[in-house]
């Protein structure tokens, strides 16, 4: 039987629900988590199949969305990164009246590379998810290396990642090669368009997922968004630059209560 992984904690008056990347967990949080108890209710998942959320196969993007979507306190800010920014993205698009703003953080509304699109070369995805057949814990390593390369604390970081995922049983191969898929296929560019809540994106300069060239991109299917670049960040700002990343998210929320 399938169970969701779920955890509230924090002190505040605002809802935030946090959604985690490829390969990881909630326990990704951890590192931001007393910086932000006082000012939300955190609402901590694994996606399913990741964590412990257990008992899950490879879902579609709107299906994972659902699954979250469903546990969810109505009106809270939601919060993505990289492919949690995808499936947080879905939820504000499905459920808008339920969503009071949306965050993502080192997303993309199409991570690959589209012509003119800058992103990652589909056959660096499809090469994870050949390799993760042969060797799990080198290819999650090696993915992860990429999250923090050129930050002033890469290895210390990177560290930190692995030591998040190894603190709980691999997903298995079936949801993680399904991740990659999403990160591969998955396009909703269009959606952003027709978004009806407030959007901050946060993104990191050295990202090597998320390229910076995609910012002016996103700026002009989305108008209205707001985006910040962190300077000396990669692909996972909240853990080399955790007060700035803190403090944005803050001043968000405020804007928006």
């Amino acid at each position: 039987m399938a169970s969701l992984f779920w955890q509230t904690t924090g002190t505040g008056d605002r809802d935030l629900v946090l959604l985690h990347g490829w390969g990881l967990n909630a326990e990704v949080w951890s590192y931001i988590v007393p910086r932000l108890v006082p000012y939300f209710r955190l609402h901590l998942v694994d996606l399913p199949g990741y964590g412990r959320s257990r008992g899950y196969g490879a879902l579609i993007l709107e299906e994972i969305a659902e699954e979250v979507a469903s546990r969810a306190p109505h009106g809270a800010l939601w919060l993505g990164w990289s492919l949690g920014g995808l499936v947080a993205t879905t939820v504000a698009r499905r459920r808008p009246q339920a969503v009071a703003g949306l965050v993502t953080v080192a997303s993309s509304p199409r991570f690959c590379a589209d012509g003119d699109w800058p992103g990652m070369r589909p056959e660096v995805l499809e090469g994870f998810a050949r390799e993760l057949r042969q060797d799990f814990t080198r290819t999650v390593s090696r993915y992860l290396g990429l999250q923090t390369l050129g930050t002033a604390s890469a290895r210390q970081d990177t560290r930190w990642l692995k030591s998040v995922v190894l603190a709980h049983p691999a997903p298995a191969t079936e949801v993680l090669t399904g991740g990659l898929a999403l990160l591969r296929k998955s396009d909703v560019r269009k959606a952003l368009d027709q978004l009806d809540v407030p959007l901050l994106r946060l993104y990191g300069y050295l990202d090597g997922l998320v390229p910076r060239k995609v910012v002016p991109l996103v700026d002009e299917l989305s108008p209205a968004s707001q985006s910040i670049i962190f300077a000396g960040a990669a692909h996972a700002p909240f853990i080399s630059h955790p007060a700035l990343f803190c403090q944005a998210l803050c001043d968000f929320s405020q804007r928006e209560s």
